[in-house]
């Protein structure tokens, strides 16, 4: 019996790691004979578990849908990972879903055996977390979004742009999408007849979604690249084209995903932006580099150059007096 049971277990398990197992599969993996293993199958639907007959040559197994959570069997790698997520959570970009990742985390740390126990603590101690000032996302706005692109179902929304501009938005969603403490949608507008990405904090989602579409045909290496650019460019509300005067390749390695457009071989152009000109200003001093744009399509941008140049020539030790102090 004791045999039989750690067998279901390990039947349980496999069911869980991939989607369909043929009979023989799991005969293989269980090393026992194919009817063996329709018998396990029997055992766990009697046990409440919906495992499914999948049609086929030679038949095969998968695990359905049922009316409960069935208890989740993680290998050593795999419950370490989910403990170290939940820390994660706990604290994350995505509102109301804290005390569940508390909770979960409680749970699971209280049934980790020593040595896994160990490794999550070990990490937990290094790990430290900065507080970030990046929006806050709530959970079920991500469900929703989630569930369209998984669907198919057009979202309306409304929308704020970087510029300040308010409307309302019908989009076919295709990738939801989170970079550092930002989530962002990649979608089909109808309306502008091109991919368009969207900060989701600064959506305001209206139910139901729908109709139905015909999702359009986007590969993997597509999709990073639209997003590269967005992330680069659009998303952001204070954006610059800049013309650094470095190869091309030193700029890459410097910036990630920004697009760039080489000159000859010691300038280029790039694509800038962030949320404010601070920021902006920040990473094109990091280049090390001389550069230069169009003070007309950045005013922000020059400003603010004109201003950090005073404030560091008003250094302490210049003779000068610094910003806020009597002259």
């Amino acid at each position: 019996m004791l045999e039989t049971s750690a067998r279901l277990l390990r039947l349980l398990s496999l069911l869980q790691a991939r989607r369909d197992w043929t009979g023989p599969e799991l005969a293989s993996r269980l090393a026992v004979t194919t009817r063996t293993v329709r018998n396990d199958v029997e055992r766990l639907r009697t046990l409440g578990y919906p495992v499914e007959a999948v049609a086929g040559v030679g038949g095969g197994y998968r695990l359905g849908i049922g009316a409960a959570l069935p208890p989740l069997l993680l290998d050593d790698d795999e419950a370490v990972a989910v403990a170290i997520g939940l820390r994660t959570a706990a604290g994350g970009s995505v509102s109301g879903i804290e005390d569940s990742s508390v909770q979960a985390l409680s749970k699971l740390e209280r049934i980790l055996p020593s040595r896994l126990r160990h490794r999550v603590s070990l990490l937990a101690k290094t790990m430290v977390t900065l507080p970030g000032n990046g929006p806050v996302i709530d959970a079920d706005t991500l469900t929703v979004i989630a569930t369209a692109c998984q669907d198919h179902e057009r979202l309306r929304f409304g929308y704020l742009t970087h510029g300040g501009q308010s409307g309302v938005r019908v989009v076919e969603p295709h990738r939801l999408v989170n970079a550092g403490r930002r989530w962002y949608l990649l979608a089909w507008d109808p309306e502008k007849d091109g991919w368009r990405t969207f900060r989701v904090d600064r959506m305001d989602i209206h139910r139901p979604t729908g109709p139905r579409f015909a999702p359009r045909p986007l590969s993997d290496e597509e999709v990073a690249e639209r997003l590269a650019f967005a992330f680069a460019t659009v998303t952001w509300r204070y954006r610059a084209r800049v013309t650094v005067f470095a190869p091309a390749e030193y700029v890459a390695q410097r910036l990630k995903n920004v697009p760039i457009e080489p000159l000859d071989e010691h300038s280029c152009v790039i694509e800038a932006g962030s949320d404010s000109p601070q920021m902006l200003a920040l990473h094109l001093g990091m280049l090390e580099a001389g550069f230069t744009f169009d003070e007309a399509e950045a005013p922000e941008l020059a400003n603010y150059f004109r201003e950090l140049s005073e404030r560091y020539v008003r250094q302490p030790g210049s003779g000068q007096p610094a910003p806020g102090q009597p002259g």
